[in-house]
C-alpha cells in the first residue's frame, strides 16, 4: 500500500508540472498580443505568477471531485449536486481572482470585454471561459487518475495470480518430494532386505539426489545440464536394484544453461520405473532421449510394461507433472501413449512462449 501512495504522488506531482509548463507557455504565448508593448521578461513574469495563482484555485477543485468521485456510498443525485456546487464555486473563485487580481495588481490595468472596460466579475461569456479553462484542467487529473487506478489495478491482480501461482506450484513440489522419497527408500529397503553389497552405494546416491531436491529444487528455475545430472544419479540407483534393466541415455543439448523448472523430467523417468520396470517380470528397458535444440526441448520416454499393469498403480507423479506443466509452459505439447507392452511420453517445450520468467 505505501508503494502505490507513493506511486500516486509521483503521478500527480509530475501532472502539475507538466501542467503548470503547458498553462505558462499558451498564457504567454497569448500575452504579446494582448500586451504587444510589454517587454518579454516582464510578460513572462507576469505569466508565471498569474499561473501559480490559479493553482489554487485549480488544484483544489480537482481533488474536490475525485473525493467525491471515489465516494462509492454516495447517491448518483447526492454526487451531481456536490460536483455542480464545486464547479460553480471553482468558477467564482477563477473569476474572482481573475478580475480583482490578476488585472489590477499583475498586469497593472482594467479586464476589459469586446474592448472595453468591464467593471463586474460574473458575466456569461468570460464565466463560460473560466468554466471551460477549469473542466479542461478536470478532464486532464481525471484521465490520468483513473490511467493510473486501472494500472494499478491491473498490477494487483498480476501480483495475486503470480502469488496463486507460486503457492499451487509450492505445494505440489511438497507432493513431489515425499513421493520420490517413499519410492526410493522402498527400493533401498529391499536392497537391505537381500543384503546386497550396493546398498552403501545407493544410499549415497540418494543422498546426492534428494540434496537436489532439497536445495536446486527449491528454485523458481535451474540449467538443464543440472537437471540432466539429477536425472542421472536417480537412474543410477534405480539400476543398482534392477539387474535386467537395459537404459538407453541419448542427450543432445546445444545450450546447457538454459533454463527449466525444476523436478519436471524427472517425473517421468520416475513413473518409467515405479510403473514400467518396476511391474515388469523379465527383461526391461528404457529408452531415454532429451533433444534441446534452439530453445526447442524434445523430451521422450519410451518404457517396457507387462501387458497386465497392476490394477491398483497409482500415477499421482504423471498428474502432479501434467499440472505443473500447464502452470509453467501453456504452450507445452505432451503425448501419451499407453501400449500392450510399452509405454511412450513425448514431451516438448518452447522456452520461447514460457509464461513465467
Amino acid at each position: 500500500m505505501k508503494s502505490i501512495g507513493k506511486s500516486k504522488l509521483h503521478v500527480h506531482l509530475l501532472f502539475w508540472i507538466l501542467y503548470y509548463i503547458l498553462e505558462v507557455y499558451l498564457d504567454f504565448y497569448w500575452s504579446r498580443y494582448q500586451f504587444p508593448d510589454v517587454e518579454w521578461q516582464m510578460r513572462l513574469q507576469n505569466t508565471l505568477m498569474l499561473e501559480l495563482g490559479y493553482l489554487f484555485i485549480k488544484i483544489p477543485l480537482a481533488y474536490s471531485l475525485l473525493y467525491v468521485y471515489e465516494r462509492g456510498h454516495l447517491k448518483s443525485f447526492a454526487k451531481s449536486i456536490l460536483y455542480i456546487l464545486i464547479v460553480v464555486l471553482a468558477v467564482l473563485g477563477h473569476r474572482f481572482f481573475t478580475h480583482y487580481l490578476m488585472y489590477p495588481y499583475i498586469y497593472g490595468t482594467v479586464e476589459t470585454l469586446d474592448g472595453k472596460e468591464f467593471s463586474g466579475y460574473i458575466n456569461g461569456l468570460v464565466a463560460f471561459n473560466s468554466f471551460m479553462d477549469l473542466i479542461f484542467m478536470v478532464g486532464l487529473i481525471f484521465g490520468v487518475e483513473i490511467t493510473r487506478q486501472k494500472n494499478v489495478l491491473k498490477e494487483q491482480i498480476s501480483q495475486l495470480k503470480s502469488e496463486k501461482l507460486d503457492q499451487e506450484l509450492t505445494m505440489l513440489k511438497a507432493q513431489i518430494n515425499p513421493h520420490f522419497l517413499f519410492n526410493t527408500l522402498n527400493n533401498i529397503y529391499g536392497m537391505a532386505m537381500k543384503k546386497a553389497d550396493e546398498t552403501p552405494d545407493a544410499i549415497l546416491q540418494l543422498s546426492k539426489v534428494m540434496r537436489y531436491n532439497i536445495y536446486e529444487a527449491a528454485e523458481k528455475s535451474i540449467s538443464i545440464e543440472k537437471d540432466i545430472e539429477n536425472i542421472k544419479d536417480f537412474i543410477q540407483i534405480q539400476k543398482i536394484r534392477h539387474h535386467h534393466l537395459t537404459v538407453n541415455f541419448k542427450e543432445n543439448v546445444d545450450c546447457p544453461s538454459q533454463e527449466i523448472s525444476p523436478l519436471i523430467l524427472i517425473q517421468f523417468v520416475e513413473n518409467a520405473f515405479k510403473h514400467g520396470v518396476s511391474e515388469s517380470l523379465g527383461e526391461s528397458f528404457i529408452n531415454i532421449d532429451i533433444q534441446l535444440e534452439k530453445g526447442i526441448l524434445k523430451y521422450r520416454i519410451e518404457n517396457s510394461k507387462e501387458q497386465r499393469a497392476h490394477e491398483h498403480s497409482t500415477k499421482i507423479g504423471l498428474k502432479n507433472i501434467h499440472r505443473q506443466l500447464q502452470l509453467l509452459y501453456p504452450q507445452h505439447s505432451l503425448v501419451v501413449e499407453d501400449r500392450n507392452d510399452r509405454y511412450i511420453v513425448q514431451l516438448i517445450i518452447d522456452f520461447h512462449d514460457t509464461f513465467r520468467s
